[in-house]
């Protein structure tokens, strides 16, 4: 098991301090406690399990997430963003704001995303909870049409459950990584047949 993780203490002790001092990317990933790679993977795949319908938006949001992914499996204790991006930020005044109005909302999400179960995020479940999440955030990243939504959410799940050490979150995580699956699968079955369907259109009207 983890150290323990308070969500809104820590947050509240990455905003502290002058409100027109900044808080960049690179100091809020550093002081995330070693849960930098899933919150930041996270925070890049919310606008995935919404279904925008926006074009190529899992490929623009996937791209960065396989770019954390690859630190990641390198060993990397903290995410090396570009110079350009780390050293953006926000004032912590209006970080502070932004907290009291969500402070509700993030106690209920610490109330339904907890420890528990923890036998599925240790050992040879965890190595293997990974490899799903990895093949998941890959699979996002490639241009397949309505093949998003699926992959979104597991990757969300299993980041809960990395974040939190939360069985029952990998257990939904592993669930979307199987329809994932079958729907991956499914897809490139119809495409394959339309492909060979358009082919077979081309030769008859060439060859006929």
């Amino acid at each position: 098991m983890k150290d323990s993780f308070d969500l809104l203490q820590t947050l509240e002790e990455l905003f502290a301090g002058d409100q027109k001092s900044l808080l960049t990317l690179d100091q809020f990933l550093g002081g995330l406690h070693g849960r930098s790679y899933a919150f930041a993977i996270a925070a890049l795949n919310v606008p995935n399990c919404i279904p925008t319908g926006i074009p190529w938006l899992s490929t623009i949001t996937g791209l960065p997430m396989v770019f954390l992914l690859v630190q990641f499996l390198a060993g990397r204790e903290v995410p090396k963003l570009p110079a350009l991006v780390g050293r953006r930020g926000l004032q912590r005044g209006k970080l502070q704001a932004f907290l009291g109005h969500s402070r509700r909302c993030i106690r209920w999400l610490e109330d339904t995303v907890h420890a528990r179960h923890e036998w599925w995020v240790t050992g040879t479940p965890r190595r293997l909870l990974l490899m799903a999440w990895a093949a998941n955030i890959v699979l996002l990243a490639l241009p397949i049409p309505f093949d998003n939504l699926f992959p979104a959410w597991a990757i969300m799940f299993f980041c809960l459950a990395l974040i939190e050490d939360d069985g029952v979150m990998a257990m939904f995580g592993w669930l979307l990584s199987g329809i994932t699956a079958v729907w991956t699968i499914f897809l490139l079955m119809i495409g394959h047949a339309a492909l060979m369907a358009v082919v077979g259109t081309v030769k008859h009207a060439l060859f006929d």
